[in-house]
């Protein structure tokens, strides 16, 4: 089996572990191993509370196992850390010892958690997702106990999994044995609705603007107001983030032409998109932005749309000529008008979606299955 010790709770938001889990379990079994939760947990994430019924250790589909540890409060506070340790890794020796398979990787996003001794005859892969140095200020953690974590698991690992070009880059340049595992889209969601679900209606004029995803303060929220000021509407899906501008915000949804759905079920997504005219990806232009890979670029491709998105290193790897890039509010608003005129042409839309097939997350699993030499 392989075990992964993922960045993102099952029941949260459904970001890249998940998804890639769901497609490695065609090369391998899977132990998913959910990020240390206490029972305080949902009262600051919600989505996070069916994570702690029972049973914790649980077959959410063939060959797919997940495991949620739950640890006392304040999981990674000095003082409770060794603790947290001790449960984290009882818990999956334990999960392991039930499940009765020989552990043929361990891939770990955990930084302050030591696995990979759990299975000394296995490959261990660090999968960096975010950078560590920046992302500890939105994270609410100290950024040097973090940094001293991953340098310990980058030091252990065999090789590095690295999902952003920057990621990738640093740690070559280190002299380590890297691969790019970038995130991925399943197009198939794109192509159909689920069944049983109808359109959704947006009362909105068009054209259309959406922005998929957390807003929160990575978003520039200067960008989206030029968007409403060139004259388009503004659609907003996802859940908003209580440390953003808040007044700013409200500002921006008393206009008229602009709507926040909030939260809305993964399955529901390619619904919403279809009332939109063009995908926004309006980041600041900061390094923890500058080291991600956002999902929702992929996405919208494969719903068959234009993109708009501030400079990233994420759209140099990708190389879509369907991605236009700007990082002022005025040229930012312009590009998504001009993208507007080709949204509905049948061959880009066409393009998009093919450019997206080549990205999906089964593409990534049989990346990853081809690292660890998979051939169950």
């Amino acid at each position: 089996m392989v075990v992964l010790c993922a960045a993102n709770n099952w029941d949260d938001v459904r970001l890249a572990d998940r998804p890639l889990a769901e497609e490695l379990v065609h090369h391998a079994p899977v132990l998913y191993v959910d990020p240390p939760l206490s029972h305080l947990g949902p009262r600051h994430n919600p989505r996070v509370r069916p994570a702690l019924e029972r049973p914790r250790l649980r077959e959410v589909q063939p060959g797919l196992v997940r495991l949620t540890p739950v640890v006392p409060p304040r999981p990674f506070r000095r003082s409770v850390l060794p603790l947290t340790r001790r449960v984290v890794r009882h818990r999956i020796r334990q999960a392991v010892a039930e499940l009765g398979g020989e552990v043929r990787a361990v891939v770990s996003t955990m930084l302050l958690v030591d696995v990979f001794d759990l299975a000394p005859e296995a490959s261990h892969l660090y999968w960096m997702q975010d950078d560590v140095a920046t992302g500890a200020l939105h994270w609410g953690m100290d950024g040097a106990t973090l940094l001293r974590g991953e340098r310990r698991v980058a030091a252990a690992a065999d090789a590095i999994l690295a999902a952003s070009p920057l990621a990738a880059q640093r740690w070559r340049s280190a002299g380590h044995t890297v691969h790019d595992l970038p995130n991925g889209c399943d197009v198939s969601r794109f192509l159909a609705p689920a069944p049983g679900k109808s359109r959704i209606e947006v009362d909105l004029p068009g054209p259309v603007a959406g922005f998929v995803g957390h807003l929160n303060e990575r978003t520039d929220l200067d960008l989206l107001a030029a968007v409403l000021d060139e004259g388009m509407s503004l659609l907003l899906v996802g859940p908003v983030s209580s440390d953003l501008d808040g007044a700013r915000l409200s500002r921006i949804l008393a206009h008229p032409r602009a709507r926040a759905v909030g939260p809305q079920p993964f399955e529901d997504l390619p619904l919403w998109m279809e009332s939109v005219d063009v995908g926004l990806v309006p980041y600041r232009t900061d390094d923890f932005n500058r080291y991600s890979f956002p999902l929702k670029t992929l996405e919208y491709l494969a719903a068959g749309l234009p993109v708009v998105s501030t400079g990233l290193p994420a759209n140099d790897w990708l190389g879509s000529p369907d991605i236009v890039e700007a990082d002022t509010p005025e040229p930012f608003a312009r590009a998504a008008r001009k993208a507007v005129i080709s949204c509905a042409d049948p061959r880009l839309v066409e393009r998009r979606r093919t450019f997206a097939a080549t990205h999906t997350w089964a593409r990534r699993a049989e990346t990853l299955a081809g690292i660890l030499d998979l051939r169950t």
